[in-house]
């Protein structure tokens, strides 16, 4: 992704008049739950708790896993959904989604969550003034997973996205099971039949699971102005997701379970959609809360990377992960119009126009995140390059954090969390650190860049140049 080997981390970038300060919140692969401040400095961990994602609360409450399945056994399930107080104590948790019993193991429950859940107060389980959840909510939505067959769709076991909700005493009160509703997704018979070849096998899992769509998200739209409009697609408790692996965004109507909104997969079958260009395995769809600056609009990570099905071509020879970019982009957009609102490529520019030769620089294929602040900047994570992000409306990086541990850790999504969300620490330094000046930058025992010292005049050098306004023709503007 165009990463140099050696570079600094932690926080490297920070301005503090310009940033939505406060906490940041992310799980750090094989190690726990983190805090950090915008220093950089840990402030609380949560050694071994896992989270996918991790979440916080009012009251310095976090959510996570107290456990992952075995990857032999099943891809990508959490045992959990546990929150724990400041104090790593169990508050709540739930697993009775599924009773798993799974080769030299015991039998157990499993709630089989993956990479979202959001709580009843808030429909997007991050920072919106006004929309603060507890931990004596009693509603909870869960995405989870549950191996079904389905030979119409394909003859190999598939890993079927799930939604489910629960209430405080761990009772499921509703479901919608991704697959009842796949001729929602009018796909076509090309699609369906790279589908049916190979449905996204997995290396593990029993039979190796297909997993199909791969959604990474789930989220209610809340309160928004489209449907106080009259626009019954929006209603508030209407669900939003999207699939990684299919190249698609959709809301489903929570009364009906039906699809009423989508995106993806054809990113040509109007001009609308050729304007938008192609989004490639997309990451956190959600539509911005109300309260916050873009209210209403949907923001998604497009990674870019590899996903989606279809005809063989020159990036497959099967059918699946037929769509490749190697770069990413983080899209607020109108929902009614498909019109861009903004959109961030990270700092790479090209002053001529055109191709952006640098575009690889802000490349996160997998994981990712996008959060909207109440000062309007974003919050980004740029989950494979473990960097961490705050961006201005006007594009300008204004905190930037590398974790340490790069590697082959991955972060899944991070969270900035306000400061009085955390009652149980005191004030924080607030330490300015300025974009450093790379051209100026050297590592010990090398040497900068003298060009003066050593430079030699060449002779017709420079003899040349073009007066672009001695050769204007004017055109006659009738004659078009």
């Amino acid at each position: 992704m165009g990463r140099p080997d050696v570079f600094p981390t932690s926080t490297t970038v920070y301005y503090p008049e310009k940033c939505s300060n406060g906490y940041t919140l992310f799980t750090a692969p094989k190690k726990g739950v983190v805090l950090i401040n915008m220093n950089g400095e840990i402030v609380r961990y949560w050694k071994g708790f896992g989270g996918f994602p991790a979440k916080m609360i009012p009251g310095g409450y976090v959510l996570g896993s107290l456990g992952t399945r075995d990857a032999a056994d099943g891809y990508q399930d959490e045992t959990d959904v546990t929150m724990l107080d400041w104090d790593g104590n169990v508050v709540w948790s739930f697993d009775k989604n599924e009773e798993i019993e799974d080769p030299d193991k015991p039998k157990r429950w499993m709630a089989r969550e993956h990479h979202d859940y959001q709580m009843e107060g808030n429909p997007v389980g991050y920072w919106v003034p006004g929309m603060e959840t507890s931990p004596d909510f009693q509603k909870m939505l869960i995405l989870v997973h549950r191996d079904v067959r389905n030979p119409e769709i394909s003859p190999q076991l598939l890993l079927e996205d799930r939604l489910i909700e629960v209430d405080r005493e761990g009772n499921i009160t509703w479901e919608w099971n991704m697959l009842d509703y796949f001729d929602d997704f009018n796909l076509d018979e090309t699609i369906k039949n790279a589908m049916f070849r190979n449905p996204n096998t997995q290396p593990t899992g029993p039979e190796g699971q297909g997993d199909i769509f791969h959604v990474n998200c789930a989220s209610y739209l809340g309160p928004n102005k489209w449907y106080d409009a009259g626009d019954e697609r929006f209603k508030p408790d209407n669900i939003i997701m999207d699939s990684r692996e299919a190249n698609i965004m959709w809301i489903i109507d929570h009364e009906t379970g039906h699809v009423v909104w989508q995106v993806g997969p054809d990113f040509t079958a109007t001009p609308e959609l050729r304007i938008f260009g192609t989004i490639v395995g997309p990451h956190h769809t959600h539509m911005i809360p109300k309260g916050l600056p873009g209210e209403g609009n949907i923001m998604v990570y497009d990674n870019g990377g590899w996903a989606g099905y279809g005809a063989p071509n020159q990036f497959s020879k099967i059918g699946l992960k037929v769509t490749r970019r190697d770069s990413s982009r983080v899209v607020e957009f109108d929902p009614t119009t498909l019109e861009i609102v903004w959109e961030c490529k990270g700092l790479a520019k090209n002053s001529a126009g055109g191709f952006d030769f640098n575009g690889n620089y802000f490349y996160s294929p997998l994981t990712s995140s996008a959060q909207r602040m109440p000062n309007g900047n974003t919050v980004i994570c740029e989950g494979c390059s473990a960097k961490l992000m705050e961006f201005t409306p006007e594009g300008e990086l204004v905190w930037e954090y590398m974790f340490p541990e790069v590697g082959d850790l991955l972060l899944y999504r991070c969270y900035r969390i306000p400061y009085e969300w955390v009652p149980q620490l005191g004030p924080q330094n607030e330490v300015e650190i300025p974009l450093t000046d790379n051209t100026q930058f050297v590592l010990e025992g090398a040497f900068k860049s003298d060009y003066e010292t050593n430079a030699v005049e060449v002779s017709g050098a420079n003899a040349f140049s073009t007066d672009m306004d001695e050769c204007v023709t004017d055109i006659d503007q009738g004659s078009k």
